[in-house]
């Protein structure tokens, strides 16, 4: 069995809320427990840790002073079933997620896992949200760095920032993502780009270049043609998102309206009537019309409604109001 010191140590760090020294006494007790031959014991021991350490979610970051401004910071509860996007990406989604879980079995190998992620497409097809279902599939808090606001807050002294937010990323487990990374990551030989910014760029380079910690880093573009071609090949996957095709569009109609609509609505004509918008924009949309059947106090909603709230969704994408 444990010391009694160790026993007590153990109590203590439980309630004085220290999981870490709770994880570690706990990892001393099952060394103890080998040493006495007790190897079953001692196996059970790593394992129960080994668990409650993966199911453990941090606690959110508090930022120095200076980074607070330009930092969200959520832990997501968003499932990997409410992504809906063709198969092949999210199987590749699936694989970040599964080499994050085996990081430790790579590594023995001289392998490491995919953790340097570019998300590419246009607005409202997913990337945030597939950022936060990482996150919540590895059970890591979400930190999105507003990189627009560390651009025009701190012009100047950006990459200096970027230091900063690089050394948070080797201290603190996360996902972290870099929003709207155009504002930075774009092409150095463009004529009309300032030597400040090719500064920042050629320092972003160099800190994600450098970085060795574990922790999925993953910037987000709706421009891919302004970023630097430099960008690319520090990455260890590229996903590229689009515009829903029928069958997601018919996936999302149905999971979002859900009970609001019988066996007669159709699917397949609602759909077609949807194309050219974002997942977002159908998301909106659907949310729109369960409110409007709830304010209506109507079990179902009519493809009527429907359609006129999907009309509103293509006339505000195209910036014209009725």
């Amino acid at each position: 069995m444990a010391t009694a010191d160790q026993l007590k140590s153990l109590i203590r760090s439980h309630f004085s809320d220290e999981p870490e020294r709770f994880f570690t006494i706990a990892l001393q007790v099952a060394a103890h427990e080998a040493k006495k031959g007790n190897s079953a014991l001692a196996h059970e021991i790593r394992e129960i840790v080994d668990k409650a350490r993966r199911e453990k979610r941090p606690q959110l970051l508090k930022f120095p002073q200076d980074l607070s401004g330009l930092f969200i910071s959520e832990t997501p509860d968003t499932p990997k079933s409410a992504l809906v996007l063709p198969p092949a990406l999210k199987d590749r989604i699936e694989r970040i997620i599964h080499e994050y879980r085996q990081q430790n079995k790579l590594k023995s190998h001289g392998l490491s896992h995919r953790r340097k992620i570019m998300l590419v497409g246009p607005p409202g097809t997913g990337k945030t949200m597939t950022a936060r279902i990482l996150a919540h599939e590895l059970k890591l808090n979400l930190y999105t760095v507003q990189v627009d606001k560390l651009v025009t807050k701190f012009m100047g002294e950006t990459s200096a920032k970027l230091r900063q937010i690089f050394e948070v990323i080797q201290q603190e487990n996360g996902v972290y993502l870099f929003d709207e990374f155009d504002a930075i990551g774009g092409e150095r030989s463009l004529g009309n780009d300032v030597g400040e910014m090719r500064r920042v760029l050629n320092s972003f380079l160099q800190f994600i270049e450098n970085d060795r910690s574990d922790n999925l880093i993953i910037v987000a573009t709706n421009n891919p043609s302004l970023l630097d071609r430099a960008l690319y090949r520090r990455f260890d996957d590229v996903l590229h998102y689009a515009l829903p095709a029928i069958d997601e569009r018919k996936r999302l109609i149905k999971n979002l309206l859900g009970t609001y609509i019988t066996t007669r609505f159709p699917i397949e004509k609602a759909a077609k009537e949807s194309d050219g918008l974002s997942q977002s924009e159908i998301d909106r949309a659907c949310r729109d019309a369960v409110k409007l059947a709830i304010l209506e106090s109507k079990k179902s909603l009519s493809y009527t409604a429907f359609k006129k709230l999907i009309e509103e969704r293509h006339a505000a994408y195209r910036g014209k109001g009725d």
